[in-house]
């Protein structure tokens, strides 16, 4: 290699940039004393050049910057950083940190490698490479937010089980050969559990049966920000991780489908004080964390630290990262993780205007992204409704999910709760002047029992993740049908089948953007583990071979999701008025009980029965729709209305059905006269909708 040049280069941006004349350094520490640049090789530790910074010269505020000439095109660095001693600072120039602007990082390509000896610090090393990538005039969907289907999936664990019948299993590249299958299922858009670099070994538990370690499954321990983890690339020896990304991208866009990410900035993988460093603490501890007067960790995130978003610097930071996110690896949106926690002062004092969350919300670059705020986080900030600058934001509504939930395993009571979620939440949107689609509802998430686990078991059996069963949700308002776990008894099992059919039902006929889980469609199960964020195996894997087994509930999610697609009246842009703006109008909406217009909102009933009115949507005209809930143990007869419109009734979907009569096309279903009594069986859902 040819000597290296050095000059005091430019103080912005942060990171590592390729210029004319060099490659541009910038590293940002405010109470750094010293800072060294370390340059490697790419296929040795042993450095080739280690440049100490100036103060004087390579100093531009808390910005230490140099420009370096005659550097390989491509090659490893890092940083070592000297700084005063106290409580609030942990400066070692001894370890070499992580640029945490970097955008990729060199080792661990292989997924479960070994972790680093106890009491080493794990080695990760920034990645330098210039690199091309042709978009081929790559144009995001845009699919408009009430119109979105999400898919939440990991993407290791959707396709490295051997039935996954994919070339390159656990990657990007494998993640992409299952579109035409996502395609098929009619999902518009792919959330992708964190991808940012993370350390999959860092997980402290033992499986208490076979005594071997568990490893960081799920990946909320971010190390690097803007960094696409190298072992979920096919090509991530050969460092094309960046490239394969983007690669997976393009062609889900190619299909039309959009890709969100789940992103992580409440805390970091540096844990608290026991844990390693990688990159922040060493940079400047007091400047990226929350720390109490004694230095320790404040921990709003409940995994040791927590980010201190709402400093300048670190908020810039996060704007960058999110800016090379959408602009430059095409991504259409971002769901972040314990959100709540962006709301909170370097204290932990909660705000009412949080600058990170207006940064986002009025970013330019970021206009045009679909923002999704898990908006509680650990302390017991709970925001559902009410997240800062909420018209921006959409939010994973978990008071959906539980009312759902509970009202299926027959809590009583729960019908005028339920009305208003399935009518979009309008108690905690509408007066702030939301819609709709600002409820991402769910019934089942990563976090939590699968669909199959929610009918099979009453409680969390979590003993796997070495933690005796202390960890996870303690409160599933789940139902196992009348046995714990597996059975063989038929009667039982059709019993799960149906409700699992009553969750999907409700949730793709509800106003708002539903989110599935992958491998629910047809029935994935976990074992009964709510937690399974230590599970590397095939706990958490997604089993392919139950597409084949449970064909016929498979067959109800796509038909179901196709019902969803056709009909505008079940993606509303805004709330039902009831009766018209003025009074003026039939209403949109109409509420029934065993009777019509005579609802079942009194004590006892776990019945909700409603019409709805075609022909009064803000987009194009529609079909009407009666909806019959019975989540009790007795059939009830119904009572059939007149439709809104005067149209006739054919029956569409009754989940007590077995397959295919379970769900029907359109104008295939039996016709169901006005006047007549219909029959639904115990927890059972029946859809009829007009004819044309």
């Amino acid at each position: 290699m040819q000597t290296l040049r050095t000059a005091r280069g430019r103080s912005l941006p942060i990171g590592a940039t390729a210029l004319l004349d060099g490659v541009n350094f910038v590293a940002l520490s405010r109470h750094g004393s010293a800072v060294t640049l370390v340059l490697f090789p790419i296929d040795s530790d042993q450095p080739l050049a280690e440049v100490p910074l100036d103060p004087w010269i390579n100093r531009t505020g808390n910005h230490w910057h140099i420009l370096v000439a005659g550097l390989p095109p491509i090659f490893r660095y890092g940083w070592r950083v000297a700084g005063p001693k106290g409580p609030e600072h942990r400066f070692d120039p001894s370890i070499v940190l992580l640029d945490p602007a970097t955008t990729a990082v060199s080792d661990r390509a292989v997924w479960g490698c070994t972790a680093a000896p106890k009491g080493r610090q794990p080695a990760r090393r920034s990645l330098f490479i210039r690199r091309a990538f042709d978009w081929r005039e790559d144009v995001p969907p845009r699919i408009p937010v009430e119109d979105s289907i999400i898919y939440e999936l990991h993407v290791r664990g959707f396709t490295c089980h051997t039935t996954s019948g994919v070339a390159h299993p656990g990657t990007f590249a494998g993640l992409a050969e299952k579109i035409p299958y996502l395609q098929w299922l009619g999902i518009t858009a792919v959330e992708l559990l964190p991808i940012h670099d993370f350390d999959e070994c860092d997980c402290a538990f033992l499986n208490p049966q076979t005594q071997e370690p568990l490893r960081n499954f799920w990946g909320y321990n971010s190390i690097a920000f803007a960094a696409p983890k190298a072992a979920y690339a096919s090509v991530g020896r050969e460092y094309g991780q960046v490239t394969e990304f983007r690669e997976m991208v393009r062609a889900f866009h190619q299909a039309g489908i959009e890709v969100f990410l789940d992103v992580v900035f409440n805390h970091t993988g540096e844990g608290d004080d026991r844990g390693p460093t990688y990159s922040f603490r060493g940079l400047d501890n007091s400047l990226y964390y929350m720390l109490g007067p004694d230095g320790k960790y404040l921990n709003f995130s409940g995994c040791g630290n927590t980010v201190n978003c709402n400093n300048a610097i670190v908020r810039n930071l996060i704007m960058d990262c999110l800016r090379f996110w959408v602009g430059d690896m095409h991504v259409d949106g971002l769901r972040f993780d314990l959100a709540s926690v962006l709301g909170r002062d370097h204290l932990g004092n909660v705000l009412v205007e949080p600058p990170v969350v207006e940064s986002i919300a009025e970013d330019g670059v970021l206009a045009d992204t679909k923002l999704i705020a898990e908006p509680w986080d650990a302390a017991g900030l709970y925001q559902v409704g009410n997240f800062p600058y909420g018209r921006r934001w959409s939010e994973w509504n978990g008071r959906y999910r539980d009312c759902v939930r509970r009202f299926w395993r027959g809590d009583p009571d729960l019908e005028s709760e339920l009305a208003t979620r399935v009518c979009g939440s309008a108690d905690f949107y509408q007066p702030s002047g939301r819609s709709p689609y600002h409820s991402i509802n769910f019934v089942t998430c990563h976090d939590g029992f699968t669909l199959w686990d929610l009918v099979s078991y009453n409680g969390k059996h979590n003993d796997a993740n070495g933690e005796d069963n202390r960890d996870g949700m303690n409160e599933n308002f789940s139902w196992n049908c009348g046995v714990e776990g597996p059975t063989e008894d038929p009667e039982l099992l059709g019993l799960r089948r149906r409700q699992a059919k009553n969750f999907i039902a409700t949730l793709l006929l509800s106003q708002g953007v539903p989110m599935l889980v992958a491998g629910d469609e047809f029935l994935r199960t976990q074992g009964g583990n709510n937690n399974a964020w230590c599970q590397d195996n095939e706990v958490s894997w997604v089993d392919w071979g139950l597409a084949a087994k449970n064909a016929d509930f498979l067959r109800f999610v796509r038909e179901m999701i196709a019902l969803r697609r056709r009909h505008p009246a079940l993606r509303r842009r805004d709330f039902f008025s009831g009766s018209g703006p003025n009074g003026d109008r039939e209403p949109d909406i109409i509420w029934h009980g065993l009777e019509p217009g005579q609802p079942a909102f009194f004590p006892g009933s776990r019945s909700l029965t409603f019409s709805l009115d075609g022909s009064q949507t803000s987009r194009e005209p529609d079909r009407d729709f009666h909806v019959m809930c019975n989540a009790g143990q007795q059939p009830l007869a119904f009572r059939i209305p007149a439709s809104p419109t005067g149209r006739g009734w054919r029956r569409t979907v009754d989940t007590a059905l077995a397959t295919p009569l379970d769900i029907v096309e359109t104008d295939d279903g039996p016709r169901v006269p006005f006047s007549s009594t219909y029959l639904a069986a115990p927890f059972a859902l029946v859809i009829l909708i007009s004819e044309g």
